[in-house]
């Protein structure tokens, strides 16, 4: 998976693509409420054979909880289902750390149960002489259980983060997230975390592994660490548009977090997916069109799909920055979804 710009497929891609690795905040749900179009996409993806694995970044919930949450909402799934940080932690912590050997927890259920299930004795003093330090978002991880922290990672503990994501959406808005609480134990001690999260592919590989796949798909809406994760794991990606990252966040991704597919929600992944196709100096996706003349993105036509407007000046803009160009941020509007 080379392409460093949006793919097309002209089949849906629950025929493409065997499994989907769906993130959760802000592409199956947002906060406790549920994201439109979400269960009907889903629904419709196993209808058609696709399996799907939910990969997220939140450590401070056990899958059984996390698979709950999702079949309350319509969206009926098992905790074998469920792929968290949590699990990705534990699973690095065991690359260095021995069975048996005491490490501090930071964070939530999920996590403690994540550590233990690997045969690691867990405490929650730096007195306790932890060799590693494995730290998770959790809604009530507060100052002494950070400090503990840092006293172990200065007395020379391995510092893993679940992931590193400076915030996390909720049903009011957006609220500091695991690599928030991580930059404090950061700052107190200058030591940099290991992360298992995205963007890292740990746990897209493990996910994988799991289900058997051959030809997966990353479903995310942040650029930073969902499609980020994509193209470090060379997996394509798709980026659906309810959550963090918006369409001008897109048209102005660094090669590293580009999307090889665009989309407004899940409904996405049942049907076909124009590609934009060059016509002299200006990219075109059905009906609309972009171009980049002198830094400046410039957009014309009437799309049938918002979408294909921001196909289309992804497309325009990626190709100018491929080129050498510098797109001018001030010229890319907030683009329709």
């Amino acid at each position: 998976m080379s392409s460093r710009g949006l793919l097309g497929s002209d089949e849906p891609l629950v025929r493409r693509y065997d499994l989907a690795l769906v993130d959760l905040d802000g592409v199956a749900y947002r906060g406790h409420d549920p994201i439109d179009g979400a269960a009907e996409g889903l629904a419709g993806a196993r209808a058609a054979g696709m399996r799907l694995v939910f990969v997220t970044n939140n450590a401070s919930r056990e899958p059984e909880a996390v698979a709950e949450q999702l079949s309350g909402l319509d969206i009926p799934t098992h905790a074998g289902e469920v792929m968290t940080a949590a699990q990705a932690a534990a699973e690095l912590l065991a690359t260095r750390v021995p069975t048996g050997a005491t490490v501090l927890v930071v964070g939530g259920a999920g996590l403690h149960t994540a550590v233990a299930a690997k045969g690691y004795r867990i405490v929650a003093s730096a007195d306790d002489g932890p060799v590693a330090v494995v730290q998770g978002f959790a809604p009530e991880v507060g100052w002494t259980q950070l400090a503990e922290a840092a006293y172990a990672v200065r007395a020379g503990a391995w510092h893993v983060a679940s992931n590193l994501d400076l915030s996390l959406p909720t049903a009011r808005g957006f609220a500091p997230g695991n690599g928030a609480l991580v930059g404090a134990v950061r700052a107190a001690t200058g030591v940099e975390p290991s992360s298992a999260g995205k963007p890292s592919p740990t746990m897209y590989r493990l996910a994988v592994d799991r289900a058997g796949a051959t030809r997966p798909l990353v479903v995310g809406d942040r650029l930073d660490t969902d499609l980020a994760g994509a193209r470090a794991g060379d997996i394509p990606g798709l980026h659906v548009l309810t959550g963090v990252s918006t369409a001008r966040d897109a048209v102005l991704a660094v090669p590293g977090e580009r999307p090889h597919y665009l989309a407004g929600d899940l409904r996405a992944l049942l049907v076909p997916h124009p590609e934009p196709v060059r016509d002299e100096e200006w990219w075109s996706c059905r009906g609309a069109a972009a171009r980049v003349v002198s830094g400046a993105l410039e957009l014309r036509g009437t799309a049938h799909d918002p979408v294909d407007l921001v196909r289309a000046a992804c497309a325009a803009a990626w190709d100018a920055v491929d080129r050498g160009e510098v797109v001018d941020p001030s010229t890319v509007p907030e683009l329709p979804r």
